[in-house]
This record gives C-alpha cells, sequence and structure tokens, in this order.
C-alpha cells in the first residue's frame, strides 16, 4: 500500500462546552440534556443533512417500545418526549391508544407503546425543537480527528464544505455516531460486532393512494406483508468505504427487484422515498469502564442512569449503568446510543431509539456536568434525571 504525507494547519474556528457527534436519535436526545443541564454552547455534528439517523434517513421509522409489555411504562425522560415529537402531526401506523389517549394496564398490555412515524416530520420537527433548545446545529460536518492532551479531547477537527476546521472542547465530547468513530479517532478501546450486519434496504412506496413501509432484507420476518427476507447469508461490517459502497448497490438493486415483482400484482406502486443512509445496526463500540450484559435483566446499578425493556421480548427490564458510556482511556469521552459498552447479544437489545434516548439523555447530561466522566458526582447527575422524569430503578419489583 503506497502512502502519503500530510501536514495541515487547521484553523480553530469554533468553541463549545460539550460537542455530540452524530445527529441521530441519541446525539439529539444528548444535545438536548446538556443544554437542559447548563452547557451553555453545545453543538450538535451531523455529517448527513438530515438528523435522526437510521430513524429517518434510513428509513426505520418504528418507535418501538417504551414498556414492558405487561401495561407498565418503563422509559421516561426524552425517551417519551421525543416519542411524542415523532407523531406530533400525526402516526403512520400502530398508533398505541390505550397509551396516549387513556386506557387501563389491561388495556395497554394489548398492544406495547410503540408507533410508526413519518420519518421527515420528526427530522423537521427535531430540528426546530433543538434550534429551539439554543443549540447549534452542523450539518455536513463529519469529525475526522482529534486533538488528545493529557487524556482529554480539547479539539473535534471537522471536514465540511468550508474545508479542515477545529472545535474547541471546553468540556466534554458525546459520541453518537453510531459507529464509535470519535472513540476511535481519539484512542479509546473499541470492539467490534462479530456477527457483522444482514442486508436491509427498506423504501417507501405509494399504491392505491395508501403509503406504505416495505422492508427489504428485515431481521426478524414475521407475519408483515410488507417484510421482505433476501435469505442473503452474506455480513457487513459497515467500518469499510468500499465493503459499504458495495452493500448499498446491492442493497439498491434488492430493492429495484423487490420493487417490480410487487408492481406486478399492484400495477400503481411507486417508490416515493427510499433508505438514503446504509442500514447498518452493530459495526463499533465503546469498550467501557464495564459491558454490560443480556443475563442482566432486574439487576440494581449503584450508578444506574436509566431503566429500559427489552423489545424482542415481554417482561425482561434492565437498568443502565453510567460506567457503560464511559472509558478509561478520555477522561472526557461519554458515548450513547449504539456506541454504549455491551456485549453482542446485549447490542441487539440496546441499539434501538427508545435505549439511544436514555443513553443520549445520560449522556448528554453528564457532560455539562464534568469533564472526567470517572470521576462524575453520580448522585448529582442522578438526582438530575430523576427531576426530569427518568426513572433509575425497576419500579415494578416493589409493587
Amino acid at each position: 500500500m503506497d502512502f502519503i504525507k500530510e501536514s495541515v494547519i487547521t484553523p480553530r474556528k469554533y468553541e463549545c462546552d460539550v460537542c455530540v457527534c452524530g445527529g441521530g436519535v441519541a446525539g439529539i436526545a444528548a444535545a438536548i440534556a446538556a443544554k437542559r443541564a447548563g452547557a451553555e454552547e453545545v453543538i450538535l455534528l451531523e455529517r448527513s443533512f438530515m438528523l435522526g439517523g437510521l430513524a429517518t434517513a434510513g428509513l426505520v421509522t418504528i418507535y418501538l417500545a417504551l414498556c414492558d409489555g405487561y401495561g407498565h411504562q418503563i422509559c421516561y425522560g426524552l425517551a417519551e418526549e421525543l416519542f411524542k415529537l415523532s407523531i406530533e402531526y400525526g402516526a403512520e401506523a400502530r398508533y398505541p391508544t390505550a397509551w396516549l389517549d387513556g386506557g387501563t394496564v389491561e388495556e395497554r398490555a394489548k398492544r406495547r407503546f410503540e408507533v410508526q412515524f413519518n420519518a421527515q416530520l420528526f427530522a423537521l420537527s427535531a430540528e426546530r425543537l433543538l434550534r429551539q433548545e439554543g443549540i447549534k446545529v452542523m450539518y455536513g460536518a463529519s469529525a475526522v480527528a482529534t486533538h488528545v492532551e493529557d487524556r482529554r479531547i480539547t479539539d473535534v477537527i471537522i471536514e465540511g464544505k468550508g474545508g479542515r476546521e477545529a472545535i474547541r472542547v471546553k468540556g466534554s465530547v458525546v459520541d453518537t455516531t453510531g459507529d464509535a468513530d470519535v472513540c476511535k479517532l481519539a484512542g479509546a478501546k473499541t470492539a467490534n460486532f462479530a456477527a457483522g450486519n444482514k442486508l436491509a434496504s427498506w423504501y417507501y412506496g405509494v399504491a392505491e393512494g395508501k403509503l406504505e413501509l416495505y422492508m427489504v432484507g428485515v431481521h426478524d420476518v414475521n407475519d408483515d406483508k410488507n417484510a421482505t427476507d433476501l435469505k442473503d447469508e452474506r455480513r457487513f461490517t459497515g467500518l469499510d468505504t468500499d465493503e459499504i459502497s458495495e452493500m448499498v448497490q446491492i442493497g439498491h438493486s434488492a430493492m429495484m427487484n423487490n420493487l417490480l415483482t410487487r408492481r406486478g400484482v399492484t400495477s400503481d406502486l411507486v417508490p416515493v422515498t427510499i433508505s438514503t443512509i446504509p442500514e447498518l445496526r452493530m459495526t463499533r463500540r465503546l469498550a467501557g469502564a464495564y459491558t454490560q450484559d443480556i443475563d442482566e435483566v432486574d439487576v440494581e446499578y449503584p450508578d444506574s442512569v436509566g431503566i429500559f425493556p427489552n423489545w424482542k421480548k415481554i417482561g425482561p427490564v434492565y437498568e443502565l449503568p453510567f460506567s457503560a458510556l464511559y472509558g478509561k482511556e478520555i477522561k472526557n469521552l461519554a458515548v450513547a446510543g449504539r456506541c454504549i459498552s455491551v456485549t453482542d447479544e446485549m447490542w441487539d437489545v440496546t441499539r434501538v431509539i427508545p435505549v439511544c434516548a436514555v443513553s443520549g439523555e445520560a449522556a448528554g447530561a453528564a457532560a455539562a456536568m464534568c469533564s472526567d466522566f470517572a470521576n462524575i458526582d453520580i448522585k448529582k447527575l442522578q438526582s438530575h434525571l430523576i427531576n426530569c422524569g427518568v426513572k433509575l430503578h425497576n419500579y415494578l419489583k416493589e409493587q
């Protein structure tokens, strides 16, 4: 392999108290939480030009369950606030009437507290909320390097239309890239998802005047008439440019074939939007101070910063240990969303929207409070989260 040697002088154009890298649901929650916890200057970086990440640009428009499946709400705080924001102008499907319009526990148990939302409306509503909170959103900005001194990130280097620029970080950084990119850039210990990602390429289409989501390459195909299992055994790490490019093109081909096949049955079916980012679920994460496992149901942690259910099963409730949100190498770097420190099996539980919001709120609030996460005043953070409506422990065990 050939190499070139570069020598660059990067202008330090911006500065902030908290820099959140990645504008998916975890990043949205982290930025809002940081601002509400007292950070004066919060910058949210997003490399595309649409907030929401996989939830919007990836068309994974299903806000999964905030409940345990038995009629009890588990996720509160920003997880619930963003849920309601996603359907501010109406839901597409799975509207949880018993949860939002009143209902008994028995009625709630019949349908989980989840919903299918419109991607574009959610993205626009989220941007409006961030602007109202006074958060600086920078689109087309990719974090490409970090400057680290004394185990602290002092600058996040970005590249965008304005070229290569530095953001001076006076406080902390939150990695919500979904791929632990900032962790990798800063020298924090990371781990890759061993099994790789199945091919997926979702799209929306209109037929007979009805808008529907078509899930090509869906992971767990059930009886949904719009879900198609490609039966493709290939796996993708999501960490190589050539590989991702190949994956996207294979996905587009499968999407086109699916569309044409369906047009043989419904001739007026036309696509109205396709996923515009790779539909990668699990790629790289932080190897943190603590790594949470799938078996830790109802385990109580002294540093719990929230609770969440298992979207795949009815019943299990997990606490989120703060020690899964930071590592030992970089003092002022926290993570949220798909980047948190969990085992591969647990990763499939924590990668979804509600847990992204729960972890994002915790990481963002912590980032506003300190710049050395291993030595954070955990009681102060927990008290703040409780005041924001977050539940830290499974209250159902006491009933």
